[in-house]
């Protein structure tokens, strides 16, 4: 009996879009660069503590959005003038394969994405040196890792420490039209992580009881995103203490009376990432106190949610979330005065000191290495001076196709309320006495992953848990 070649546990064995889809996409990318060479490297492998022990590897997701190829020390090119896309790379020799398995060529793995010109690594600099010798622009984006910093810099003859100062803006502002609009395939992805993040949650939240330490729920979510088929979209955020708000401590012991912030997404096989926030009561059951803050906050992410359309600026989002938050925290008594003064002033970001929302894609924060301020402010808005608002990553306009986060929330910050009533700061807006009796109580956050639609926009995926029946139903079904 003949045994047929074994052909997985290669690097290259990864799921990707039909080659159509990357040739259209580098061909639209061209049609918005007057000019000149398009350079793309991908990500090299990146060393933990030695250089044969490396982190998981992650492509660079402006190549891989472009060139679809998974494998490290790749780089693409796009010559903008005569239409013609080139892979510099190279094959596998004997040592490789002796640790890795057998490999694709080069030109076997670029025909898969619609290249047809391969050449190796070596030759790339000659190639280069040929288009700045004709005085040809050479288009690059900014680098995020300093192996790429370094690879760009010695490839154009560039100061490493000035190299941002020479990155494309016509390229910047080129990718950032392209990769906002999300097509059916990739809102398809999204949803692929959002429903690896349901499996995340719900287990979280069946583990959030008394007595568990916050270590085991990150390691089940973490492990359960890597049973799906890839790591976390970026490190896990869960903790007792939610008024911090990117909080990755996970030493404490879950008590009673306590609530649980969690805050993480999965990676789908194409770095499609999703990014959801659910808070919850330790024990299942809500008390009254926490019941009033949670309902405050889920009020505010579903107005945020039914704001979000085309047309609309998303800081207008923003801001109806805020006055959401500042309404209910005087029903409560913590706030008085009048609302839309109040968060106009920004006194609401004693409790909600940061934006409502993000990009989402490829990236959590999609696009973010391309520099914050080109993805989610333009010519028409830019950002708020003001505190809290002015850590709102997106205000501009949205679109059909933009996928953004949601994520209100309302936390209780010691040291902030201390500053500011010593600051006797809007002292016509805070009940600071009242402020007192929460000041021990964390914080909340929830968040969805939303599509903005033709008429409207419409939250992604499986629904996770997030009404107070839902999760306290949820919850009781305990592991």
């Amino acid at each position: 009996m003949l045994l047929e070649p074994f052909e997985g546990n290669y690097l290259n064995v990864i799921t990707m879009f039909n080659p159509e889809i990357y040739t259209e996409r580098r061909n639209a990318l061209r049609k918005l660069i007057p000019s000149g060479i398009i350079l793309l490297p991908g990500n090299t492998e990146a060393a933990y503590n030695y250089a044969a022990n490396t982190y998981t590897f992650r492509q660079d997701s402006n190549f891989s959005y472009f060139f679809g190829l998974e494998n490290p020390d790749f780089v693409g090119i796009m010559d903008v003038d005569n239409g013609t896309d080139y892979i510099f790379g190279n094959d596998f020799e004997i040592d490789d394969i002796i640790w890795m398995g057998p490999q694709p060529k080069v030109i076997d793995l670029a025909a898969k994405v619609g290249v047809k010109n391969t050449a190796s690594l070596s030759e790339l600099g000659v190639f280069l040196n040929n288009a700045i010798l004709k005085r040809r622009p050479v288009h690059f984006a900014p680098a995020y890792r300093a192996e790429t910093t370094m690879q760009l810099s010695s490839l154009l003859g560039l100061n490493p420490l000035r190299l941002r100062d020479y990155a494309s803006l016509p390229l910047i502002e080129a990718i950032v039209k392209l990769r906002s609009i999300k097509a059916d395939i990739e809102v398809a992805e999204i949803e692929k992580a959002i429903e690896t993040a349901w499996h995340m949650f719900t287990t979280g939240m069946r583990m959030a009881h008394p007595g568990r330490k916050e270590q085991e729920i990150v390691g089940a979510m973490e492990g359960i995103s890597i049973a799906h088929g890839r790591p976390v979209s970026f490190p896990i955020i869960l903790s007792i203490n939610g008024q911090i708000l990117h909080n990755h401590h996970h030493e404490n012991i879950l008590q009673e009376g306590r609530m649980m912030v969690m805050d993480a997404g999965s990676e789908t096989s194409l770095n499609y990432a999703s990014d959801i926030t659910r808070t919850v009561p330790v024990g299942g059951k809500f008390s009254q106190k926490q019941r009033e803050i949670y309902e405050i906050v889920l009020q505010a992410n579903l107005n945020g949610v039914a704001a979000t359309k085309p047309g609309v600026f998303y800081k207008e989002c923003h801001t109806i979330a805020a006055e959401t938050i500042a309404a209910g925290l005087k029903d409560l008594g913590l706030m008085k005065g009048d609302v839309k003064e109040a968060v106009a002033e920004g006194a609401h970001a004693l409790f909600f000191p940061h934006g409502l929302g993000h990009m989402l894609g490829m990236d959590v924060h999609d696009m973010e290495g391309l520099g914050q301020i080109h993805v989610g402010y333009d010519n028409e808005i830019q950002p708020s001076s003001q505190f809290g608002t002015a850590y709102l990553r997106l205000g501009r306009r949205l679109q059909p196709g933009f996928v953004v986060t949601n994520e209100p929330g309302i936390y209780f910050i010691p040291e902030l309320i201390d500053m500011w009533k010593a600051e006797k700061k809007y002292q016509q807006f805070l009940n600071y006495d009242k402020i007192e009796e929460y000041r021990h109580f964390g914080g909340i956050r929830i968040e969805d992953d939303i599509l903005v639609t033709a008429d409207g926009s419409r939250v992604l995926g499986k629904p996770i848990p997030k009404t107070v029946a839902e999760v306290e139903q949820t919850m009781a079904d305990k592991l």
